[in-house]
């Protein structure tokens, strides 16, 4: 079996109690550990949206962490998209 290890753009948003609890900070923790460019920000309604572009390996992991139990705060569930890298992003931010 071929790993796609191609780039890719995950697109995640993140609902439940994760705003205040210093989960964008996480996630810029892990993205980076995966190698990952993008970032993570706080929207209106309560949730963490997160661009995450990189291999598609390691965003798939990046997801995972994102819906596992070791995130601060809680999770109640996560929504993603994947698209085509812009390849415009660099380092990892908290916006």
């Amino acid at each position: 079996m071929q790993e796609n290890n191609d780039n890719s753009r995950l697109t995640a948003w993140v609902r439940g109690r994760v705003q205040g609890v210093g989960f964008r900070w996480w996630t810029r923790a892990r993205a980076l550990e995966l190698g990952l460019v993008g970032w993570a920000r706080n929207t209106e309604d309560g949730r963490v949206e997160v661009v995450a572009e990189g291999p598609r390996e390691a965003c798939v992991k990046l997801l995972a962490l994102l819906r596992g139990c070791d995130t601060p705060g809680r999770v109640d569930g996560v929504v993603e998209r994947w698209s085509e890298p812009r390849g415009s992003l660099g380092g990892f931010v908290e916006r």
